[in-house]
């Protein structure tokens, strides 16, 4: 059984054939899935989700991309949305250097906003982290004690990926992982200990190598555990259950009827 730690559902590349998704990926073997937030549109989108489809959970939060929008009124919509029984993180929130969409002096309001949020609703986070990552570990530095999360589509080295370990944050593999120039992202995943990774696809991007460039979609998250097993020199089925496990940890969505 596996668990999509990170998926988009909400988007509109889904419109026609969601349901047809949903049961392709039950047929994979992947059992639950969260839809991750990046608006307060997409937000309200992954809480009707919730609402038809048992095997669906969300996250709620606004994306690096959109720090700008983040007012009171926003925050505070987020706050009533991260309540729902089915919400079951903040995010994804952070720091693009990449695209620089948002000042970034305001993605870091937006991230620091984020983080207090989920500490004072003792959720854990999940943190997008593009090109930045000296700021985002030294804001994440400052709540070590206490914050949960995960570093979603991890695209950092082996070194990055300890400091967040350290931190107390999961890496999450997506489709990249089993790209064939992704050599350092491989070595990242025989690297990190068993508790501390998940699989995701962040579709309807970065679909794994044999649909590369095509839409992406949660059934596909059995190619990177098939990858991430290949690396660690572990069967499908060992990392499909620890990364399963691991997701129960954190987000209390695991195996099906947990």
């Amino acid at each position: 059984m596996l668990v999509d730690t990170h998926a988009h559902l909400q988007m509109k590349d889904y419109k026609k054939d969601l349901d047809e998704v949903i049961k392709r990926a039950s047929s994979y073997g992947v059992d639950n899935i969260i839809n991750a937030s990046f608006d307060l549109p997409s937000s309200r989108k992954a809480i009707e989700l919730t609402e038809k489809y048992d095997n669906i959970f969300a996250s709620v939060g606004i994306h690096p991309h959109d720090a700008k929008m983040l007012n009171d009124e926003a925050l505070a919509e987020l706050r009533r949305m991260a309540e729902n029984p089915k919400v079951v993180a903040i995010g994804e929130t952070g720091l693009d250097y990449y695209r620089d969409l948002s000042p970034r002096p305001v993605q870091k309001k937006a991230f620091e906003k984020h983080i207090q949020m989920a500490l004072e609703m003792d959720m854990p986070i999940i943190i997008h982290n593009r090109d930045a990552h000296k700021d985002t570990l030294e804001m994440l530095d400052t709540y070590s004690d206490s914050l949960k999360g995960v570093m979603h589509c991890f695209s950092g080295d082996v070194d990055f990926a300890d400091k967040c370990i350290k931190l107390g944050l999961y890496v999450s593999f997506a489709g990249p992982v089993t790209y064939p120039k992704s050599d350092e992202l491989r070595r990242v995943a025989a690297f990190v200990p068993e508790d501390s990774f998940f699989l995701e696809t962040d579709c309807p991007f970065l679909a794994p190598q044999f649909r590369r460039g095509k839409r992406n979609e949660p059934a596909y998250v059995k190619s990177i555990a098939q990858k991430v097993a290949e690396v660690r020199r572990m069967s499908f089925e060992e990392v499909a259950k620890i990364a399963t496990q691991n997701a129960e940890s954190l987000f209390g969505v695991g195996y099906a009827g947990s």
